[in-house]
Order: C-alpha cells, then structure tokens, then sequence
C-alpha cells in the first residue's frame, strides 16, 4: 500500500476518534446538566410539569446531536477501505441512530407544540 494512503488511514482514524470523544463528551454534558436540573425537581415535589418536560427536551435535543458526532465518526471510520462487512454495519448503525434520533426529534416537536399551546391558551384567559 502506498505510503500516503497509509498515512491517510492513520489521520482518518485518529480524525474519528477525536470525533467519538466529542459525542461522548456530548453526551456526557447533557447527562450531567439533566441531573442538575432534575435534583431540585425531585426535592420540591409541587413544581408545574412544564419544568420536567423542557429538562427532557433539553436533553433529548443535546442526545441527538451526540448522536449525530457518533454517526460522524462511523462514517468516517468505514471511509478508510471499507469491506462489505463494514459497509453492512455502519448501515445497521446508521438506520438505528437515525430512527433514535427521528423518535427524539418527533417528542421534542410534539412537546414544543403542546407548550405554545398550553402557553397561547393561557394568555387569552
């Protein structure tokens, strides 16, 4: 193999890994800011619903984009001389993450819609 092509290889693959560290860093951040955000929630049992739902949305929105630095990173790794077998994974990998992050995306619409209702409704009464 030529030596460019190696060392392509090489940058590619250190270029995905940095890539999955980001996702993981991601993901990581928005777990630990829903913690933060969700502890008071559990000691003061009377706060309106609405706080739940925008600590859910705020970390199914930050999952998301982790999802879609994993995706990236995926990619990135079969670029490299794939073989049909890694063309096959990353496939399986790509239909699960996208329809993860379609359900995600799908509840963040919904809930954002039934909160512009609850809100336009309030501000007529």
């Amino acid at each position: 193999m030529p030596p460019m092509l190696e060392q392509s290889k090489v940058w590619i693959e250190h270029l995905a890994g940095g890539v999955e560290i980001a996702a993981a860093v991601i993901i990581g951040l928005a777990a630990a800011e829903a913690v933060c955000k969700a502890l008071p929630l559990f000691l003061r049992r009377g706060l309106p619903q609405d706080i739940k739902v925008e600590v859910r949305l705020s970390l199914g929105r930050w999952l998301a984009l982790g999802l879609e630095f994993a995706l990236a990173a995926d990619i990135l790794r079969t670029a490299v001389a794939p073989t049909w077998r890694d063309i096959g994974q990353l496939a399986a990998i790509a239909v699960l993450r996208t329809g993860l992050n379609y359900s995600l995306e799908l509840e963040i619409a919904r809930e954002e819609s039934r909160a512009l209702t609850c809100a336009a409704r309030a501000s007529s009464d």
